[in-house]
């Protein structure tokens, strides 16, 4: 039966269609599982972007999300994204991140621990910085990227607001490229893993993953976007089930520590601003309360090694895309209502 109460009034003069903005982490090839939190989003008509943000990995998915949207909404999003993920599997494979280099030495997670590539890598990298082993600084990441986004058209068009960001080498600081700033270089600078890539020079500037500073950052979508809600898919796993005891976990623990932080300091910061709001202070209309909501998939990633951000086969990328996508729906099953009208996030629980 109809609902007449008061509340389903409510609920009947809400907007069908509900805008959000996205906030993309970064984290190698577990980027394919925000791909397929993408995807899934993409395909609801009821769903509209209005800014992403994305570092490193989820920079390239916020390039390729945004450049797609201009050629044809959602759809056409969901095809580049496609194409993008199965171009960066297939410049893979005469590549050192090919499998056969790890003599498939594939755990079932999609790990690679002990293959005998990742360990020479590994080595090589602690002897020799990118300068010596890559003096060409060749990055395969750039034709996949150019072949993929037209980014003068990207620029040009469309009303999605688009951040990337990056770290600054030498002063440390956060740079945040807007869509009238992105190319080619300003998507690769944020994804630059210094011990595998030399610093991406832009404008004399130098600059590093962008993970380091913020992961994603939440700020350009906070001061530039009118929507309230941002959407933040993680990659990288808060928390864990046992003490790392071995020396591939400690690293891994302690590069998921850090690329986390940041996230963790501005969710804080946010917190403490929607309890001001909620104890009556605004500053007169100036504080902006924020609707969190996030999609992860924690239990899962969390059984990675960082290792396996570096396995480019198509299985393991298909893999990761089809468990986004489930998320992705079972997030639309349970919060879309909340969209526009309260957290579906308690930021206290996950974060603090």
């Amino acid at each position: 039966m109809p609902d007449s109460s008061a509340e389903g009034k409510r609920r009947d003069l809400r907007p069908s269609k509900r805008r959000i903005n996205i906030a993309l982490q970064g984290g190698g090839a577990h980027g394919a599982f925000a791909w397929g939190v993408l995807d899934r989003l993409l395909e609801d008509d009821r769903l509209e972007i209005e800014g992403i943000v994305g570092t490193s990995a989820g920079a390239m998915n916020a390039v390729v999300t945004a450049y797609g949207l201009t050629l044809g909404g959602g759809a056409g999003a969901r095809e580049r994204l496609c194409a993008f993920w199965r171009s960066v599997s297939d410049a893979a494979r005469f590549s050192m991140l090919q499998p056969t280099f790890w003599d498939k030495a594939l755990q079932p997670d999609g790990s690679l621990d002990f293959a005998p590539g990742y360990i020479l890598t590994g080595t090589l990298s602690r002897l020799l910085s990118p300068y010596q082993l890559n003096p060409g600084n060749i990055n395969p990441l750039r034709d996949v990227l150019l072949s993929v986004v037209d980014f003068e058209r990207l620029r040009r068009n469309g009303s999605t607001k688009l951040f990337v960001c990056a770290s600054n080498v030498m002063s440390g600081r956060l740079r945040v490229f807007d869509k009238a700033e992105i190319s080619v270089d300003a998507v690769l600078a944020s994804a630059c893993l210094p011990f595998m890539f030399q610093a991406v020079a832009i404008d004399g500037e130098h600059y590093w993953d962008g993970g380091y500073m913020g992961n994603p950052p939440i700020f350009p979508l906070i001061y530039n976007c009118e929507t309230r809600d941002v959407l933040i898919i993680q990659l990288d796993p808060i928390n864990i089930d046992r003490v790392p005891t071995t020396a591939n976990e400690i690293r891994d623990r302690l590069i998921t520590l850090s690329f986390n932080s940041s996230l963790m300091r501005e969710m804080r910061a946010i917190h403490f601003v929607e309890q001001l709001i909620a104890s009556g202070f605004d500053s007169g209309g100036k504080l902006k309360s924020i609707l969190v909501h996030t999609i992860d998939g924690e239990d899962v990633l969390k059984k990675l090694s960082v290792s396996s951000k570096m396995n480019p086969d198509w299985e393991f990328l298909t893999h990761l895309f089809d468990i986004g996508r489930q998320r992705a729906d079972r997030f639309l099953a349970q919060n879309f209502d909340q969209i526009g009208v309260q957290s579906s996030t308690d930021i206290q629980a996950k974060f603090l």
